[in-house]
């Protein structure tokens, strides 16, 4: 097995969480947004994980990447609100099909995610200062 096999799949692991921390933290900052330049309120976006090859000498390790961040078909929430700039002739509202609590679980699980990976990586980082130590 490669010795840093390890560290490359923790450092796939922390860059994808990042990815998915960022996509998120835009939903969230999106919840109210009822224009786009594509026209229409804001739709949530998701993140698609992939598993990625890994060069090690013997057998396959696989990492993970984002392979594509893609706009949810979730239908868009609908509030009664004549008096908004953005209110349809019949008084409603079209907002984003964004759940906060929904975005808070989501950001809590990528947040684990992220720190299983800096543990993974940090005791691997630690087994190799044990080996360098049996040399002295």
């Amino acid at each position: 097995m490669d010795s840093f096999g390890a560290l490359k799949i923790s450092a796939t692991a922390l860059w994808a969480q990042r990815q998915r921390m960022n996509v998120i933290a835009s939903n969230m900052a999106n919840v109210y947004s009822t224009r786009t330049d594509q026209g229409g309120p804001y739709r949530r976006k998701d993140v698609i994980f992939t598993a990625t090859p890994i060069e090690a000498r013997i057998g396959q390790l696989e990492g993970v990447k984002v392979v594509e961040i893609i706009e949810t078909d979730e239908p868009l929430k609908l509030v009664y609100d004549p008096s908004h700039p953005d209110a349809r002739e019949d008084g409603y509202v079209e907002l984003p099909n964004i759940n906060i609590i929904e975005e808070m679980v989501n950001m809590m699980m990528s947040f684990r995610a992220y720190e299983a990976s800096i543990s993974t990586f940090n005791i691997t980082k630690a087994m190799f200062m044990k080996t360098l130590e049996l040399g002295r």
